[in-house]
């Protein structure tokens, strides 16, 4: 697996968790070319020919690309996998470092600096919700995660959020009508993971050495996707021997 100590690597991003993708490339901690994929169009026709597109105004080849930074989610069930699969092929073809980056701790970081402690939400689809606390602690810190990422039904987790707590995440879009008044989100522009802030946090896992496992790697999202959910629905039920059979 190629990878370099320079401080300035050629990475490349990948954020396919929400309706719109977007891709960038990047030269050490600057950005030097970005997309936005169709969100009119599945992440998997857009994805290739804007990566294509990417690397010919830069004047690099695939093969330049030193490591290769991806959300893992949550978010998408299909831009997810459309995501991590893509990641996956160019890792393999390229021999660079494959970097999975948690959505939600990008989200968190993106929170302006006087809020101390934020929720991270994301529609789970059903009525349910993804959540996950985080809180800064000491000097400048950054947000770390204040508590494990949960799935549950939206009314359990709006017994989690306190009045006058701050809430943010893709999942305002869908639930914010239903949250308290008193509860405060920030500027709509953070909600989403940027790949600046994908980019920050995967660097520094690339110049520590940190890389995840192409073969293991999978999309972060605890419940199957409601097409996988009506598929395994509508698979017969074996027989138990203690039932009676017709």
């Amino acid at each position: 697996m190629k990878m370099s100590s320079t401080a300035e690597p050629r990475l490349l991003i990948l954020e396919t968790s929400g309706r719109t993708g977007e891709v960038a490339l990047a030269r050490g901690p600057v950005i030097v070319q970005h997309r936005l994929l169709d969100e009119t169009r599945l992440h998997a026709r857009d994805l290739a020919p804007a990566v294509a597109a990417m690397l010919t105004d830069q004047g690099w080849k695939p093969s330049d690309i030193q490591g290769l930074l991806i959300n893992r989610g949550p978010g998408s069930y299909t831009g997810l996998r459309v995501g991590i699969m893509s990641a996956k092929a160019f890792a393999y073809a390229t021999n660079c470092a494959l970097i999975a980056v948690d959505g939600f701790e990008a989200i968190a970081r993106q929170a302006p600096a006087e809020i101390l402690e934020i929720a991270v939400i994301a529609d789970a689809q059903q009525d349910r919700v993804y959540h996950q606390r985080f809180k800064r602690s000491g000097p400048n810190p950054e947000m770390v995660a204040a508590s494990l990422l949960r799935i549950d039904p939206f009314s359990d987790c709006l017994q989690t959020i306190d009045i006058g707590s701050w809430v943010t995440g893709p999942g305002l879009r869908t639930f914010r009508a239903r949250l308290p008044t008193q509860v405060r989100v920030p500027e709509a522009a953070s909600w989403d993971p940027h790949p600046a802030t994908l980019l920050d946090i995967g660097l520094r896992k690339y110049l520590s050495g940190k890389q995840d496992d192409l073969w293991k790697l999978e999309p972060l999202y605890l419940s199957p996707s409601s097409a996988e959910e009506k598929c395994r629905l509508a698979q017969p039920r074996s027989v138990s021997s203690s039932e009676p059979r017709a």
